[in-house]
């Protein structure tokens, strides 16, 4: 008998932890920040008439991954709205993304 993936979402509680979950697994970083920024935006309208729990629809991400090499910025950015699509179908409004690959957190560190 086929053994079917268990969908994300019924894994594991909290969006926060869901986003970090798959980043992890997908893209392998050697830092990752997830940051729920949704009290600063709780006043929105789109939050408040779409029954978006409150702390659950704004993130700041930061993902350094090996996984970016020889991809631009725009590619990085594709990859990780590719890799969350099931939270912005289920509620997620906005994702503030700091994307590198190990070097480049290693330049922006010491500089």
């Amino acid at each position: 008998m086929e053994q079917r993936k268990q969908p994300m979402t019924d894994r594991i509680a909290g969006r926060a932890a869901r986003i970090e979950t798959c980043l992890r697994e997908r893209l392998a970083p050697v830092e990752l920040h997830v940051h729920d920024d949704s009290a600063r935006h709780a006043h929105h309208v789109g939050i408040r008439d779409n029954g978006v729990q409150a702390g659950e629809s704004h993130y700041n991400v930061l993902v350094v991954s090996d996984a970016f090499a020889d991809m631009g910025r725009v590619q990085r950015s594709r990859l990780v709205h590719e890799l969350l699509a099931d939270e912005f179908a289920g509620g997620m409004h906005a994702l503030s993304l700091t994307l590198r690959t190990p070097a480049e957190q290693e330049r922006m560190t010491t500089s």
